[in-house]
């Protein structure tokens, strides 16, 4: 027995030692290091701080979005949660989705549809991968936007506005260019008496604030205000619609999400507000004032002569108008974000026919004429000058038409924005009317 613990014993001393050894190792490891950084130059170290600050920004100002790629459910009808406990959680959280990226084109050909992902069951997920998407956040606590509701009523209660004009801006301030500045002028040029909110993350700062200051120069009303999507939601079916954005209960889909924000966010504004929605790629021709409760039709069926699409790029509607309610329902409850245009002018296209037959919501369907003379697959003969004489005849019978029945022509910028303007071109000659500065040299430029 005492040759057994004597073994023991010689066992656990050879362990302590070779820990101890160890330890000292890790030590001298360590010393090492720290002495190897003191030795290295003060400019070396400040870089290394600076990647490590950037690092941890990059890390802050990002937004996570829970992909259910992964979750086995069986596909079923979307249904949204309770509203009233929605509510509850909304009044715990803030608007952290404050987006401003630049535009994209809609893909020619769309992924495969991966329909609209009901709640999800939370056993039927494999937690352990998750999906990162990254949003570039103009605040990342969302604080400056907490302020909406007052700045638009500030601005409001000092402005005498004989109608009201809503437009979204969701790039980037570099891509504001003259060309949406145009869409500012025309606007002002056919109604100098109203007012222009800008519902913009990029544009409400100090230099949005001088880019608009050549309207508020000439006594011109125009604001730019960051979106508070808590306070702008509030009470109506898509705040329970982003709060299941916000806690993955649904994919947010291939179409970037700002884009269907902005879609979402135009009908609420009208809904709350009332007035006028305009996209910024909007020239405005004359005045609206004798329109009230109208959308456009972008085409007709050459058969029946009835339209075939609506479009949501210009928007007239009284406050709380009940087909307003109507489309923001539809938004929530048939979000599809992999069909480009499903959550848009399909959309409001959608709604419209049902009611279309009955019309109790005493809402004018305009024709094409009205804001689209134009369909997005033609927009570039507008931009061309005439090169002989068949061509300046066109020009002419075209002017005439739109000038005698258009209200605004939308330029379809996704397709037109690369156009050079030449001189003499539909296109120039619209501006020229429409313009307020009209010494822009982005008449005859990209």
């Amino acid at each position: 027995m005492q040759m057994v613990n004597h073994s023991l014993g010689k066992k656990m001393h050879q362990i302590q030692t070779t820990r101890t050894g160890d330890v000292f190792f890790l030590q001298r490891i360590k010393r090492f290091i720290i002495s190897f950084i003191c030795c290295l130059p003060v400019s070396l170290l400040g870089l290394l701080l600076l990647l490590l600050l950037i690092y941890n920004s990059f890390s802050v100002f990002s937004v996570h979005i829970h992909d259910p790629s992964d979750a086995v459910v069986e596909q079923e009808p979307f249904s949204l949660p309770n509203p009233d406990l929605v509510h509850e959680q909304l009044v715990k959280n803030t608007s952290s989705m404050l987006l401003a990226v630049k535009e994209t084109n809609p893909p020619a050909v769309l992924k495969a549809d991966l329909h609209v992902i009901p709640k999800l069951n939370i056993s039927s997920v494999r937690t352990g991968r998750r999906v990162r998407k990254k949003f570039l956040l103009i605040s990342p606590g969302g604080r400056k936007s907490r302020g909406f509701g007052r700045k638009v009523k500030a601005f409001l209660s000092k402005s005498l506005c004989q109608s009201l004009f809503f437009m979204t801006w969701i790039s980037s301030i570099g891509s504001f260019g003259e060309r949406e500045m145009f869409a500012i002028e025309s606007l002002f040029k056919s109604h100098p008496n109203s007012c222009l909110i800008l519902v913009s993350n990029s544009l409400d700062c100090e230099r949005g604030s001088k880019i608009l200051k050549p309207f508020s120069d000439k006594g011109l009303r125009v604001i730019a205000v960051r979106p508070d999507f808590d306070y702008i939601f509030r009470n109506t079916s898509a705040e329970a619609w982003f709060e299941g954005l916000r806690r993955g209960w649904f994919r947010p889909g291939v179409i970037p999400l700002e884009q269907n924000l902005s879609n979402l966010l135009r009908l609420v504004l009208l809904y709350k507000y009332g007035g006028v929605y305009l996209d910024t790629d909007v020239i405005v021709l004359k005045s609206f004032s004798n329109l009230r409760n109208a959308i456009g039709a972008q085409t007709v069926d050459s058969a029946t002569r009835k339209w075939s699409r609506l479009n949501n790029a210009v928007l007239i509607f009284d406050k709380k108008h009940p087909l307003l309610k109507r489309f923001i329902d539809e938004f929530s409850q048939t979000f599809n974000g992999n069909k480009w245009g499903h959550n848009g002018p399909y959309l409001v296209s959608r709604v419209v026919a049902r009611i279309n037959a009955k019309n109790t919501f005493n809402v004018s369907v305009l024709p094409p004429s009205a804001f689209y003379p134009v369909d997005w697959n033609r927009i570039g003969g507008f931009y061309r000058s005439p090169k002989n004489r068949n061509d300046a005849k066109w020009v002419h019978q075209k002017l005439q038409h739109i000038r005698r029945n258009s209200f605004a022509v939308h330029l379809w910028n996704r397709e037109s924005r690369k156009l050079r303007i030449e001189e003499g071109s539909i296109i120039h000659q619209l501006l020229s009317d429409s313009c307020i500065f009209c010494n822009k040299s982005s008449f005859h430029s990209n």
